[in-house]
Parts: structure tokens; C-alpha cells; sequence
């Protein structure tokens, strides 16, 4: 009688099913990761791989690490997003059925990164890599925190290109709209409000508003399309009979690399009457030329190339990066999130795969 040994990739993949299993069963909100980065260092120690920690940081280089190599990055995140209140099922209990593996952070990014994680540990030991591999497991990127992986990027060695791993069906995100967000008040001249007196703010906002949400930037990127500005919060008044000499309302800005940040917010403050105030400019488009052998691997395997709307990780990282992963974009953030496991499998053998065409 033989008996088969179950594969490397096959024990690797239950490894890290299991280990997505233990961090959907403890709560991971932004800034609170403290917990699962504890799950996390002890299941590399248990690989017998050693890391540094930065906070709820982790990263950790391949076995036989050479400065003088270039080196690839695969990074995803830990945190989550609070459960919203459509949940009917226990957001903290792993429940696998008909397939599917529910829970909190399951799909967004929990397959991703237990996937790149049992990726970094096939690639670990092997001497005759012509990159470097290494893995960083980061905080705080589901509220663009600076305890994330930007408080670690300068501990870290210059990076050739990345893997970034989100939810993307494991199709070849190759562009990623930057993220500005801007404040903006519009002043008036409070009065009565049963008289003729003062500016009302609020009207003037409106003003402001429309052009926000009407004005198309000339230049559109070829793979991310147009810069989508949003007005997404508003606030004004303090009670019915006075006219309000003040509204704010706040602009949700998605930049492609057609333009700079800065070019964006000059163009705002010359069309517009209220006083702006940029959030942050930390949070720039990325992308990877269609010709990188990363993402020539990709299409080789079936894989197609798009720009993602959303922005991630990679708007931190100051080198060619691709986000790819298992699971579907469109199920981030909802009540009861699931991945399939087979995603899982296939996001693990599909990340093989492709990093072996550049690195093996």
C-alpha cells in the first residue's frame, strides 16, 4: 500500500487556512492589532523564521538574504474595519459552509495575506534565488495610519518592486488611484434669518459644491481613468433662525498620475471661494509598467492587468508595486464577509507561481 505525502504547497495552504481561522477569532481593528500581530509572530516562530516587530508591524527576510541582490517585497495588513450592523452572522467566528469561510477581515485582507505568507515560507530557504524575498505584515492600512507601513518603510532594504496583496480575483491591479482628501470652509456673515441680513455660508458652499462635482480635469490616465473628486461630509448652522457664517464640508479626491497632488490642490483653491486645507499629500498613485516581468508572469498564467479605483499600501511604497490577491473586491467591508477556501489555494499556487518566473 502507498501512501501519498501531502504536498508542500497542499500543508502550506491548510496552514494557512488555519491561521486566517485564529486572527478572524480575535479582533483586529485599526490601532488594536495588537493581538493577532501576537498570532502572527508565533506562527513564524513556529516556521522557525525570524522577524522584527514595529508596533503591530512584522517583517522578516528569506534565509539567505544578499544586500547585494535586488529585492521583492510582498506586503498585506492585519487590521480590519469594524463590523457594520447588517451582520447577522458572529463577525469573531470562523464559520466555514458550502465552501466559504466567514468572518471579519476574511476576504479583506485575511486570504491575501495568510497567502503571501505561506508564499514567503515556500521561497524561505531557497539559496538560489536571484532576488531576495521578504514579507511585511502591516497595521493600520484600513485608516491610512501612520503607524502602519509608513512608520517601517525606512527599516527596510530599497526595494526592486512589491506585492501587495487585496482582494483582486489574483487579476493584476497595475495602477492605484492616489488618495487627497481636503477640508474646506466657506465663510459668510451670520444674521437673522428672518431679516435681510448676512451671507449665508451655506449657499455659498453650495456654490463651491457644484463646481466640485462638475469640473472634469482635461487629462485622464489611460488606465485609471479620470480624477473623481466627492463632497462626503457637510456641516453648518447652529439653529433655524440664524443665517450661518460658516460651512465645512470635506473632498474625497481620487488622483491619478496624471497629475501631482499639489497641482490638484492649486486648481481647487483657483476655482473655488473657500479656504482649503489638504488632509495629508502622503498618499500618491502607484503603478507597475505593463513590461515588468512580475506582471508578464501574471498575464502568462491568464491573469489580466486593470487600474484599481481604491487605495491601498501601495500609495507608501516608493517603487513599482503590484496589487494582487485572492478574493473580491466587492464583498471589503460587508456584512458578513467570506472568501472561498478554494481562493485561497488559488491565490497561494497563482503567487508561486508567478513570483518563480522572476525570482526562481
Amino acid at each position: 500500500m502507498i501512501i501519498e505525502t501531502p504536498s508542500r504547497q497542499r500543508v502550506l495552504t491548510e496552514a494557512a487556512i488555519s491561521l486566517l481561522k485564529r486572527l478572524i477569532a480575535t479582533p483586529s481593528f485599526s490601532r488594536e492589532e495588537d493581538k493577532t500581530a501576537l498570532i502572527l509572530e508565533q506562527f513564524l516562530t513556529d516556521q522557525g523564521i525570524p522577524f522584527t516587530r514595529k508596533k503591530n508591524n512584522i517583517w522578516a527576510y528569506n534565509a539567505h538574504f544578499d544586500p547585494a541582490k535586488p529585492t521583492l517585497l510582498l506586503n498585506s495588513h492585519h487590521d480590519t474595519v469594524k463590523p457594520n450592523a447588517s451582520w447577522t452572522l458572529n463577525p469573531f467566528e470562523p464559520l466555514v459552509e458550502d465552501g466559504k469561510l466567514f468572518g471579519l477581515g476574511s476576504n479583506d485582507a485575511g486570504g491575501c495575506l495568510v497567502s503571501l505568507i505561506a508564499t514567503f515560507c515556500w521561497f524561505y530557504d531557497r539559496p538560489d534565488l536571484r532576488y531576495n524575498v521578504m514579507l511585511a505584515i502591516s497595521a493600520e492600512e484600513e485608516i491610512s495610519g501612520r503607524d502602519g507601513l509608513e512608520l517601517i518603510v525606512d527599516d527596510l532594504p530599497p526595494i526592486s518592486f512589491a506585492i501587495v496583496g487585496e482582494p483582486t480575483d489574483m487579476q493584476l491591479a497595475v495602477a492605484e488611484k492616489g488618495l487627497l482628501v481636503i477640508d474646506c470652509v466657506a465663510h459668510g456673515r451670520s444674521g437673522h434669518a428672518a431679516r435681510n441680513e448676512g451671507e449665508n455660508a451655506i449657499y455659498k458652499a453650495i456654490q463651491d459644491i457644484n463646481w466640485l462635482t462638475t469640473y472634469q480635469f482635461p487629462k485622464v490616465s489611460p488606465t485609471l481613468g479620470p480624477i473623481k473628486m466627492s463632497v462626503t461630509i457637510i456641516s453648518a448652522g447652529t439653529q433655524h433662525n440664524v443665517v450661518p457664517d460658516a460651512c465645512t464640508f470635506t473632498v474625497d479626491i481620487r488622483v491619478t498620475e496624471q497629475y501631482t497632488l499639489e497641482e490638484i490642490i492649486e486648481t481647487v483653491k483657483a476655482n473655488i471661494g473657500a479656504e482649503v486645507k489638504p488632509r495629508s499629500i502622503r498618499l500618491r498613485p502607484s503603478s507597475i509598467p505593463i513590461e515588468h516581468p512580475i506582471v508578464q508572469a501574471g498575464i502568462a498564467l491568464g491573469r489580466t492587468t486593470y487600474g484599481s479605483p481604491t487605495t491601498s499600501d501601495q500609495a507608501l511604497l516608493d517603487c513599482p508595486s503590484l496589487k494582487c490577491g485572492p478574493g473580491h473586491s466587492g464583498r471589503s467591508h460587508t456584512a458578513n464577509e467570506f472568501i472561498y477556501l478554494n481562493e485561497i489555494e488559488e491565490g497561494i499556487q497563482g503567487y508561486i507561481a508567478m513570483i518563480e518566473q522572476v525570482v526562481g
